[in-house]
């Protein structure tokens, strides 16, 4: 049940600001946030340095710790959710050839135009 919680205005505007730099939610912002601190509250073998490496592929995360891995997984998910660069440059250029740009919810081809491959 989602629950209304009211934050200064000096707050929100950091949080604004940092979900806009990381593609989060206001909302998915201000979870990662309290995953962060609950972490860090609960243990004190929590890094978020090693975290941030082990999102970017400089070490393995089998060197986390089981509080660094909850956060890990969710920035994983998060990440894996957005595109990356090649994948933009892969569906611009299908646009501009007239191919499939996606799946719609049945899974079948969606083109440029809207059509669908059924």
């Amino acid at each position: 049940m989602a629950q209304s919680v009211k934050l200064s205005d000096d707050i929100m505007k950091i949080v604004r600001r940092e979900s806009a730099l990381q593609s989060r939610s206001v909302a998915g912002q201000i979870t990662h946030w309290l995953r962060i601190g609950r972490a860090i509250e609960k243990g004190g073998s929590f890094d978020h340095a090693r975290i941030t490496a082990a999102l970017a592929g400089e070490m393995g995360t089998t060197a986390l710790t089981d509080e660094e891995k909850d956060v890990w997984i969710d920035g994983f998910v998060e990440k894996m959710g957005r595109p990356g660069p090649d994948e933009n440059a892969y569906f611009e250029r299908r646009r501009r050839l007239g191919l499939g740009v996606g799946l719609d919810k049945a899974g079948n081809l969606v083109r440029e135009d809207g059509a669908t491959d059924a």
